[in-house]
């Protein structure tokens, strides 16, 4: 089995200008990002897929591989798709986000295990405990609902499930912070992207409702930690200190 990873990455960025090429403690993030997926010994070959030159020039410059795409390339699960075209080989192609500079080699793993397993589901996705004291009620942490098959029920902003009454005396809840990194096997990841968009994707503007939407199984991979993605100034600032600690 073939395991591919793009890293799509594009210069624009509402939030955070030039994201991807922000410095974390002397490095640019998709440097950081790109080093972290080289790690995983599951991965056949990664590449980052962008539309600028400058970001190229950062990971050419490291001796690692480069697809360019178009600047019109409306999400990254289609940029994606555009650089899976070009390699055939790969039977299954994880999209790692560009800001995702702490992924660990082991959280790339457990995202893959399903395939290496054995199994094939249509995609999979990473999850990670819920701090129900932090996050349950805000908006930026998207909280999936797992069934008993490992599969999601449902991705939301919202805080969910909903509680009518006390749950202290109700057993645990398969309700966990989803990482938004995704593997796909490669006859899916064709059919996702031109899956038209539907009314639970536009309303949480959470593209992976899309899949649910028209009927594909999620398997939720999980693990015990969480990364720090970073969309915006203060997340920026954190990550400093991240860095400095994980570096050291």
């Amino acid at each position: 089995m073939k395991i591919l990873c793009v890293i799509p990455s594009r210069i624009g960025s509402t939030r955070l200008s030039r994201k991807p090429l922000a410095d974390i403690a002397g490095k640019p993030m998709i440097q950081r990002t790109y080093e972290k997926a080289m790690t995983c010994p599951d991965i056949d070959k990664v590449i980052v897929a962008t539309d600028s030159e400058e970001i190229a020039d950062v990971i050419t410059q490291l001796g690692g591989h480069v697809e360019m795409t178009d600047p019109s390339i409306a999400t990254g699960s289609d940029r994606v798709a555009v650089v899976a075209n070009r390699y055939p080989q790969a039977d299954v192609i994880i999209n790692l986000q560009g800001d995702e500079p702490f992924i660990k080699s082991h959280m790339l793993s457990t995202l893959v295990s399903p395939y290496l397993n054995g199994e094939n589901p249509p995609m999979t996705t990473l999850a990670c405990p819920l701090l129900y004291e932090t996050e349950y009620d805000n908006p930026e942490i998207v909280k999936v609902l797992i069934n008993h098959r490992g599969e999601a029920l449902y991705f939301s902003r919202s805080p969910i499930p909903y509680f009518r009454e006390s749950r202290t005396n109700l057993p645990p809840m398969p309700v966990w912070h989803h990482q938004g990194l995704y593997a796909y096997r490669r006859d899916f990841l064709e059919t996702y992207t031109h899956l038209p968009q539907t009314p639970l994707e536009l309303a949480e503007k959470l593209e992976q409702l899309r899949a649910l939407e028209h009927g594909y199984a999620i398997r939720v991979c999980t693990v015990n930690e969480q990364t720090l993605e970073i969309n915006t100034p203060e997340e920026l600032e954190r990550a400093q200190l991240w860095a400095v600690e994980k570096d050291s």
